[in-house]
This record gives C-alpha cells, structure tokens and sequence, in this order.
C-alpha cells in the first residue's frame, strides 16, 4: 500500500486561534506534530490555509501546501491536498492518514495500526479507539467533548455520539463504567484514497448536523469504519487550558527520559 500522511492546520481555530504555531516547549505545535509523524517514515504533508503556517512548516524543512480557507472540515482539506500533492509529483496514494495538527503526542505505532486495517479489503475508512477505565467517573465520560462510540463484533462503527452510548438499563449511573466496557474515540483517520475523494462529496446528514460529528454522515451513507483500540494516550489542544497540561506533560516525558 502507499500511504501518504497529511495533516490539516488551520490558523483561525474557534477556541485557540493561532494554535498550530503555539509554542510548546519552545517549538510550534505544528513543528512537534510533523516531528513525530515523520518517526513513522512515511511521506507526509501540512495541509494549511495559512502563510504564517507555511513558512514555518517548510522552514523546518517539512513539506506544507496551501488549501482553500473555505473548507468546512479538515477531512476537505486533506482531500484537497492529496489532489495537489498527486499532481505535483505524479504520485497515486492508496491510503490517507488524518493525523490532526493539534496532535503532538501522536504515537507512530497508531499510525502503523491505522494502516493495518486496510488489509482487510471490505474496510472504506478506519479511526482509533480507546478503552474507557472499567469504574473510572461517569462525570468524565460525561464529557460531550469526549467522544464515545459502539462497534460490532467485527470492530467496525456502529454509532458514535457525545452522549454515553450504550445507556445501561436499570443500573445507577454511578455504577456504569463498572458494568460495561465503554469506549471512546481518538479522532485519527485513515481512508481508501477513493473514499475520501467520494466522502468529501456528501451533503451533510441529520445525525451529523444533531451531534456535530462528520463521520456520522458516512455511517449514514453506507461507508465502514474499521475500529481499532489502542491504549496509547494522546493529548490533543483544542484551547490554551490544554497547551498548559500539554506542557507540564512534556515535562514529564522529558523527566522520564533524563532518569533512563
């Protein structure tokens, strides 16, 4: 398979604007991202609407492309990046990977993980999730900013949701992540080039309009979405609360390190 890992970073975030260029620990966020992508050797490319963005990408001697400011997703933007990126080097990508630009811990072995999933032919799309702890508090499963999601034996998506699904009949809330194993998403993506491609054509759907989440509308139109676990943590920023604890980890990683 040919893979080729691209990563949407938009300057003008809701909650952080600015974020990809946020220091942490003394280096962009979007610099630490493509540093950790690259460990996992495979081609890979920021997908920005911004200059600023670009200059410091290509300045750290990475690979960046402009995208229309216009996009409604990042999932657009990746899909308009792997066009630019085929044209201008005659290569044709299998697999695409959507490692978000506000993740500087990603784990390259998730990568390698989202990839394997494609060995099996029936998958369109996989993503990644995480095993909730078995009695850990409700209130943070409660979380709509956590996404949770239900999966077939097979592993593939049934649902994903703010909310927490399954709802466990007849027994105290209290005592739900002691009964059930629930799971939760880690929004990493991988597709077939063809499916993204098609997936970036769909009009929005009433689940993804209700909940605010675009891989619903794939479920909706009939696309899989193979689901792997993975017990790595990441720490995604979405806002500057997130880039202080994102730091104090640092810290820790790098105290860890010094003590090997």
């Amino acid at each position: 398979m040919n893979t080729l890992i691209i990563t949407p970073a938009r300057y003008d975030s809701t909650r952080f604007p600015g974020k990809p260029l946020a220091q942490l620990g003394g280096r962009e966020i979007i610099l630490r991202v493509m540093d950790r992508i690259t460990q996992a050797g495979y081609p890979a490319v920021v997908a920005t609407d911004d200059e600023r963005i670009l200059t410091s990408v290509e300045g750290a001697g990475y690979q960046a492309v402009m995208t229309s400011r216009s996009h409604h997703s990042g999932t657009d933007r990746v899909c308009e990046a792997l066009g630019s990126v085929e044209s201008a080097t005659g290569e044709k990508y299998d697999i695409v990977i959507n490692v978000q630009g506000d993740e500087p811990f990603i784990d390259t072995d998730q990568i390698r993980l989202l990839e394997s999933c494609f060995e099996d032919p029936s998958v369109d799309i996989a993503t990644l999730s995480r095993p909730f702890p078995k009695g850990g508090d409700i209130k943070l499963l409660e979380d709509p900013n956590l996404v949770k999601l239900v999966k077939s034996p097979q592993g593939n998506a049934l649902y994903f949701s703010r909310s927490i699904i399954p709802y466990i009949r007849g027994v105290d809330k209290e005592e739900w992540t002691a009964r059930h194993q629930f799971h939760t998403h880690i929004g990493v993506y991988g597709y077939r080039a063809e499916v993204l491609r098609e997936i970036t054509q769909l009009p929005r759907t009433p689940l993804e309009k209700a909940e605010s989440l675009e891989q619903l509308r794939w479920l909706e139109n009939g696309y899989s979405i193979r689901v792997a676990e993975s017990n790595s943590s990441n720490i995604g920023i979405d806002t500057p609360e997130d880039l202080a604890a994102a730091e104090v980890y640092l810290q820790e990683i790098s105290q860890r390190q010094n003590k090997a």
